[in-house]
């Protein structure tokens, strides 16, 4: 896809632009915008969730997430909000389902960035999130309003344990954590000037907060807000941000890699229902790839019969030097 930028500057756009195949378009308006962007802001993701991440569509409320990816697995626990003002058992709670699609990846920025910008778990909210959604194209009001609130109490309530199972040092390892995002739930009021804001201030969990310390990754906020949209295509962003400049060689995750962390979390009944699914996923996947290569000028990726070829490539904020945040 870096072509397409090569092109726009050797050529201008709009010269460039009758030169491209209609099919190229899309990502050529992308690749444009990113081209003129001089805003030097990132934000942050906790690395976790650049290998593992949340279903791209709904799931039933009662059931519980699961994605791996090698060493690494990731189990999301849906929460449960009570039904009558005083509990007693069980059956005053309900199952609210675990965060999906594009807006509560959103949200999981936001409130990462923003923890490690300040330092502290303790995150301002109010005018400040719903800014930073409007400048994602997320407006906080209307048709989505429900939906941001939606996602926000599922990541409130739910509970995520990261595993890694492999070698340090030559020995075998296994550690997990097992922790809630939040400590209290992230609620959203009406506010007579401002529509619907978010209540002022959130905090995040301590073993999350520590963790996000430990293993931050940034990313660059005109490539998120191209790519708003599109969870699968935020997944992939977030995974080559992570990868591509860690590793020292070129790299082939296989076609089976690539479905087990980035396709649905299903199992089929015979091995033709698997081969149907993997080729409807790879025109998914290649597709979602494309906007993330027009966001992300310098990922050198190829797609191949065998799988997806990852090549070293600088990271994706750029021109911005990434700050050294305290005690990482």
């Amino acid at each position: 896809m870096g072509e397409l930028h090569d092109l726009i500057r050797t050529h201008g756009k709009d010269n460039a632009r009758a030169m491209i195949n209609p099919e190229q378009v899309p990502f050529f308006q992308i690749a444009s915008s990113i081209i003129c962007a001089d805003i030097a802001e990132f934000g942050i993701i906790h690395s976790g969730f650049c290998l593992a991440g949340f279903p791209h569509r709904q799931i039933p409320n009662d059931q519980p997430w699961v994605r791996a990816n090698g060493a690494i697995s990731l189990l999301v626990e849906p929460g449960r909000r009570p039904t009558t003002p005083h509990p007693r058992t069980s059956s005053d709670y309900e199952y609210v389902g675990v965060p999906y699609g594009s807006k509560a990846r959103l949200i999981l920025i936001y409130l990462q960035t923003e923890a490690l910008r300040k330092n502290s778990p303790l995150v301002r909210l109010g005018r400040s999130m719903n800014q930073w959604l409007e400048r994602m194209d997320i407006s906080t009001g209307g048709t989505t309003y429900k939906e941001v609130r939606n996602q926000a109490e599922r990541i409130s309530r739910c509970r995520l344990t990261f595993e890694y199972s492999g070698k340090h040092n030559g020995s075998k390892i296994n550690s997990y954590r097992n922790e809630t995002i939040v400590k209290t739930a992230i609620n959203m009021r009406k506010n007579t000037d401002q529509g619907h804001l978010f209540d002022d201030l959130v905090e995040l969990s301590d073993a999350f907060f520590q963790t996000l310390k430990s293993h931050p990754v940034p990313v660059w906020e005109p490539a998120i807000k191209q790519i708003a949209g599109k969870s699968m295509a935020l997944d992939i962003y977030l995974w080559l941000a992570y990868r591509l400049h860690i590793i020292d060689k070129p790299m082939i995750v296989s076609w089976t890699a690539v479905f087990s962390q980035f396709g649905p979390n299903r199992k089929y009944k015979d091995e033709l229902a698997y081969k149907h699914n993997l080729r409807s996923f790879k025109a998914e996947f290649c597709l979602a790839l494309n906007y993330v290569l027009a966001v992300y000028e310098d990922a050198k990726v190829q797609i191949g019969d065998e799988g997806v070829t990852l090549f070293p490539s600088r990271p994706p904020v750029p021109g911005a030097k990434v700050p050294s945040f305290p005690s990482f």
